[in-house]
């Protein structure tokens, strides 16, 4: 009994007790709002549908999570040209058995779930992509070692492009970038690498489809589409600035409770966070977010391995990207894509990656030796 009490207490304090309380408040925080957004709007037994869900899972993946840290993170390196492939099949198999919903084909029903195989396609990538640059770190220092590398994220990339969802493929090259940098990859082919994206941009805008193109025209001025495309942003930002600096309350916001903000548990989700609990609620909110970054970054830098730093690296662009643009398309500084919002938003493939994203972080920690690079 004694040995097992030295035990756990040396489990407990090896655990990121910061990053574990800011996840844990955002899941929480996540509900209430996910309660307030839908309650109204649906009948019933089923009012608290989507928020028993979401508590279920926030739960099961929890623990989950807790097995997940009994195991050594670094024996993942060993397993990435498997999960490379496991993911192929994954996005092929929702190209030929995936269900299409708003106008993509993105999830594969099983049972009474539906999974979006992209969701989980992002935490695979990165540990796959970590295995990778493993044996690369610092020698990124040319285009020509670096292509190998973009064209082993670019099939992934590709696949999930053709569903289509631009913006998990966004987050992609996020984490391409972030994952990189860290390896060494120098700032002159980042920059280069921008001038040449807002290069093509005229050659890329020919491929795009037709509501990627008005999505693009609604960012420059929502009034193009005012009851189409761009009633989203508009409903958005009238939520957010109607909700001042304490907000009208929970449960009291116009713009959700009488359903003129689309998606409103989903990827407007901090729409209804700005409404009900104003500028303090989403300070409040933006915060438990930083702490996540710090801690990722801090644990990066803290990684007993290249291989965990790698991997931390990759996690804290994956979050920290996430919260950016959707954070940034509900005030209408970024276009609309449908990347929710990590750890809040409504979604069982968002919050299942998302925790397991934690878990990872936490798992890094608990197992790192102090080295040098």
């Amino acid at each position: 009994m004694a040995l097992l009490s030295v035990d756990r207490k040396r489990f407990i304090k090896r655990i990121d007790i910061p990053l574990l309380l800011a996840a844990t408040a955002i899941v929480i925080y996540g509900i209430v709002i996910i309660s307030s957004a839908t309650h109204i709007n649906t009948p019933g037994e089923e009012r608290f549908w989507f928020v028993q869900r979401q508590g279920v899972f926030a739960i099961v993946n929890a623990v989950i999570a807790i097995l997940f840290m009994n195991f050594d993170y670094r024996g993942l390196s060993q397993h990435g040209q498997k999960l490379y492939i496991i993911n192929l099949i994954m996005l092929l198999a929702v190209m030929l058995f995936g269900h299409a919903a708003l106008g993509a084909q993105r999830w594969i029903q099983i049972g009474p779930v539906s999974l979006q195989p992209s969701e989980f396609s992002k935490i695979i990538m990165i540990i796959c992509l970590a295995s990778v640059l493993e044996n690369r770190m610092g020698k990124l220092n040319s285009l020509q070692n670096l292509l190998p590398v973009a064209l082993y994220i670019a099939v992934p990339f590709l696949l999930v492009l053709k569903q289509p969802d631009l913006g998990t493929s966004l987050v992609f090259m996020a984490i391409f970038i972030g994952m990189t940098i860290a390896c060494g990859m120098p700032w002159r082919i980042f920059f280069g690498m921008i001038v040449m994206g807002i290069a093509s941009f005229p050659i890329l805008w020919h491929f795009m489809k037709d509501y990627q193109k008005m999505r693009i025209m609604v960012f420059l001025d929502p009034n193009v589409d005012p009851l189409g495309s761009g009633y989203h942003i508009i409903q958005s930002k009238i939520a957010i600035g109607s909700g001042m600096l304490f907000g009208k309350g929970l449960f009291e916001g116009t713009q959700s409770q009488l359903n003129f903000l689309p998606e409103n548990h989903t990827d407007f989700i901090f729409a209804v966070v700005g409404e009900e609990l104003g500028f303090v609620g989403a300070v409040v909110l933006l915060l438990l977010y930083l702490i996540v970054f710090w801690r990722g970054i801090k644990i990066a830098r803290e990684a007993g391995t290249i291989f965990g730093r790698l991997l931390a690296v990759g996690v804290t662009s994956m979050l920290a990207f996430h919260v950016l643009v959707n954070v940034g398309m509900t005030t209408g500084i970024m276009p609309v894509t449908g990347i929710p919002l990590p750890l809040m938003s409504y979604g069982i493939s968002s919050l299942t990656t998302n925790i397991l994203a934690i878990a990872l972080l936490l798992n890094i920690k608990m197992h790192r030796q102090k080295f040098n690079f």
